[in-house]
């Protein structure tokens, strides 16, 4: 028998089942009275089936746009997805229409938004909210959903949830704010929870509890997470492998043990200079990074980190350097060896 050679995009298909999730040359864009914004530039990362998966980068770096991106979630106009493809489970999400997403998003794949503040309605009472998801996505009845919504507030720690799903969020704290935001995430018990900086509203305490609420749901639901965060701090307990991100790019991929260890972009280095740490003298200052994060109405020649930078030479500013592994599961794009302080 004569075998036919697989179409290019079956052989895709059929390669990026092996990942829960595989990005490739994601780009995008956005169409401004001032210009073009280049937010995504060319991104590209797999996540394994139960792993966890931290962005890491300063604020407006591309953190979100990638993850709302993957979710038909941007405003087009004027965003525009330029390029790439997202396969999750086999099925290219970028290729999806909105209804084919609305049957993924809240079941398959769901999101904990970034302010806990705004991101619920102030009009609708907890209980509706929690509701909602279940209603469109599954065929319990209304008594049904409403005591599921039950049980997911006391999962996250809420107490005496029967009268709280008949409360409004004005009612609610920050933290119980958070944590319902979370429990409204669970619902329908999706394969893929992508948090978005779902801490960064929240004091230290309520922090620490939000993290390891979501390590346990983690554990007992077998949740595979992307947390994005500007923190190197929070995800080194949570963590199996990080992303750091800058200017639209991928600089840096590794696990995070390594990242710790061993960080080999100027960029992560920086980062982890000016995390606070307890072992610090007491009159020892802070770092901080010098200059400002680029300008995304232009669109490097370079590497976007070289202004920055204090290892950058001639080359950096000429030429943007590919994504390359230095070892296994370490990938930076860098021409410096920055242990040296030479090119590579």
């Amino acid at each position: 028998m004569v075998q036919v050679p697989l179409r290019h995009h079956e052989f895709i298909e059929q390669n990026f089942m092996t990942y829960l999730l595989e990005v490739n040359d994601l780009k995008t864009r956005f169409r401004t009275p001032e210009g073009t914004v280049f937010a995504v530039n060319g991104v590209s990362f797999h996540l394994e089936d139960g792993e966890t998966l931290a962005v890491v980068g300063e604020s407006g770096c591309g953190k979100s746009v990638t993850m709302l991106s993957l979710l038909g979630l941007i405003p087009i106009p004027p965003g525009e997805i330029a390029s790439g493809s997202a396969f999750y489970r086999g099925k290219d999400l970028l290729k999806l229409t909105d209804i084919q997403l609305e049957d993924i998003r809240g079941k398959e794949i769901a999101m904990i938004f970034q302010d806990p503040m705004t991101s619920l309605n102030p009009v609708l009472t907890i209980g509706r909210q929690i509701t909602e998801t279940m209603c469109t996505h599954t065929n319990l009845s209304k008594k049904q959903t409403r005591e599921r919504a039950i049980e997911l507030l006391q999962a996250v720690g809420i107490s005496d949830p029967g009268r709280c799903l008949d409360e409004f969020p004005h009612q609610f704290s920050g933290g119980m704010r958070q944590r319902v935001m979370i429990a409204m995430a669970l619902s329908c018990e999706p394969a893929l929870l992508i948090a978005d900086e779902p801490t960064t509203a929240l004091d230290v305490t309520i922090q620490a509890q939000i993290v390891e609420l979501v390590i346990r749901l983690r554990e007992q639901m077998g949740m595979t997470i992307i947390w994005i965060t500007h923190d190197l701090g929070v995800i080194a307990s949570l963590a199996d492998r990080v992303i750091v991100m800058y200017a639209g790019y991928i600089v840096e991929e590794a696990k995070v043990d390594d990242i710790y260890d061993d960080p080999r972009h100027p960029y992560t280095l920086a980062l982890l200079a000016a995390l606070p740490r307890v072992d610090y003298r007491r009159k020892q200052r802070l770092k901080s990074i010098p200059g400002a994060p680029p300008n995304l109405l232009v669109e490097p020649s370079g590497c976007p980190f070289a202004v920055r930078c204090e290892f950058a030479f001639d080359r950096c500013r000429e030429e943007n350097p590919q994504l390359l592994p230095i070892s296994n599961d370490h990938k930076i794009s860098c021409w410096i060896d920055v242990k040296t302080g030479k090119p590579r």
